[in-house]
């Protein structure tokens, strides 16, 4: 049965408002800046542009000579760029952008246009949905670049051709220079190719279960050992390895922050997720013959991402995309390549004047600072460079990004570079800011001339109001946000 003209144009909207929706909420919502770790990943842009070198050590804190790896480089680079162009719309433009390229990729995951065109933007509403809060931060890289690798490997065992893999060097050789959570990737690329192994040793022994897809072995192996090779073309080379379990699952980051712990399912994305998972089980069970690719990622990934809810993306993806693999090929009947072609140029013009359109009612820049101040200290800020307060500054890791960003004359005593200031430092700076240690066995706070803080933190109170520490500190400023002490 022929399409018709109407069918044709639903598809079309229907289509172009599911790519759309995400960055066109973005453009109302503006929640760019809902991390303040942008603003120091801004200005650490800005530095490598200058330098023509990408830091390995402490730059922006006072701890300057101690070595550092910054895994995001790449990121920063690009978010630099982008502002020389835009400004501070470009924080809002890149995340647009990031959101569309996801929506497409999760599209594509669910069936795109193989399948049914209803299902595949279900799912693909469904897994944008438990995306909908990603912020601005070198993550983003990761979860786009983890959907196109999950998408290359599942088409080149759809197709039966090897490839589809060798576009993963390339694809390793910019994620190992924009986050550290390519490790993640690697991990996918490691189940891809035990499953292939383990499918040929079951076939050889008579299962059936898993009978395999016939891909080359040997290219399977080359393209892994090239995308491995790739990781290290950094200026870190080695040492992202190491780096990749004390940054992105460090002690301190389990103890103290929200999205290291488990799913609370305090939320409704999370009882999305959960359905995905459940689905995805449930189509794997229920498909003859069985793929072990597909099984090993739904399990591994699926812990990971019931494990650390910053990491939720590692389960949707897959989960999608599993559904999708059970669900009949749609076989559109009358629809003739000429035509299949139009339609994609439509929507893709289409969203292309969408994005346009959204960019340009981004608030401007004063807007976008003056929404910032709500939950900045730019007037706090403001003071201590206008009276040249003496340093060194002591400074509440909340705000460490922005102080990075607007006041680098003031290096920060600490902020989200966790292993730039090891364990022992941030568990001190955490057990000072909970109250349960003394303030002298802080070094950071003991030798601060200058300390900037929450309005409404306990710190803040006890320095103000117990008359043991008054004497010791002065207050210098003071709005409904922030409080500015000074060491008499």
């Amino acid at each position: 049965m022929n399409p018709t003209p109407l069918s044709k144009a639903l598809r079309v909207v229907a289509l172009v408002a599911i790519l759309s929706a995400a960055f066109v909420y973005e453009s109302y919502r503006v929640a760019a800046f809902s991390s303040v770790d942008v603003w120091g990943h801004l200005r650490i842009g800005f530095w490598i542009l200058s330098n023509h070198a990408v830091p390995d050590r402490g730059v922006f804190s006072q701890v300057p000579d101690r070595r550092w790896v910054d895994s995001s480089w790449g990121f920063q680079v690009l978010l630099a760029e982008a502002y020389r162009v835009f400004g501070l719309r470009s924080v809002c433009l890149l995340l647009m952008l990031f959101k569309f390229f996801l929506a497409a990729v999760t599209f594509l995951l669910a069936g795109g246009w193989r399948k049914n065109i209803r299902s595949a933007i279900l799912l693909s509403v469904a897994a944008q949905y438990v995306l909908l809060d990603l912020p601005l931060i070198p993550m983003v890289c990761s979860v786009l670049c983890f959907g196109i690798e999950l998408l290359l490997l599942l088409e080149s065992r759809r197709r039966c051709d090897t490839r589809y893999l060798y576009w993963l060097p390339p694809l390793f050789l910019l994620w190992a220079n924009l986050h550290i959570q390519f490790v993640n990737g690697l991990l996918l690329l490691g189940l891809f190719l035990a499953a292939e192994v383990a499918e040929r040793v079951l076939r050889k022994s008579g299962f059936q279960a898993f009978p395999g897809n016939g891909l080359s072995l040997a290219g399977v192996l080359t393209a892994a050992l090239l995308s491995l090779a790739a990781t290290l073309v950094t200026p870190n080379l080695h040492h992202l390895f190491p780096e990749s379990l004390t940054a992105g699952y460090g002690a301190a980051q389990f103890k103290y922050f929200a999205e290291m712990h488990a799913l609370q399912f305090r939320q409704p994305q999370d009882f999305v997720l959960l359905l995905l998972v459940m689905g995805a089980f449930l189509a794997l069970g229920l498909q003859r013959p069985r793929d072990l690719f597909q099984c090993a990622l739904m399990v591994v990934f699926a812990m990971l991402a019931f494990r650390v809810a910053r990491d939720v993306w590692c389960a949707a993806l897959p989960a999608i995309a599993s559904i999708a693999s059970a669900l009949p090929e749609s076989s559109r009947e009358g629809v003739t390549p000429r035509l299949r072609s139009v339609e994609r140029g439509l929507v893709a013009g289409l969203c292309l004047l969408a994005l346009v359109l959204a960019f340009i009612r981004t608030p401007s820049d004063q807007v976008l600072l003056r929404r910032a101040g709500r939950s900045l200290p730019i007037k706090a800020c403001n003071f201590i460079r206008e009276n040249q307060l003496p340093g060194p500054l002591f400074n509440t890791s909340s705000w460490s990004g922005f102080l990075i960003w607007y006041l680098p004359e003031y290096p920060v005593s600490i902020d989200s570079r966790l292993t730039l200031y090891g364990e022992k430092a941030n568990q001190q700076y955490f057990n000072l800011m909970d109250g349960t240690s003394r303030l002298e066995e802080n070094a950071s706070f003991v030798n601060a001339r200058t300390i900037l803080l929450e309005e409404n933190s306990g710190l803040a109170k006890g320095l103000t109001t117990l008359p043991v520490l008054r004497g010791q500190f002065h207050v210098a400023y003071q709005d409904d946000l922030a409080v500015v002490l000074v060491k008499n």
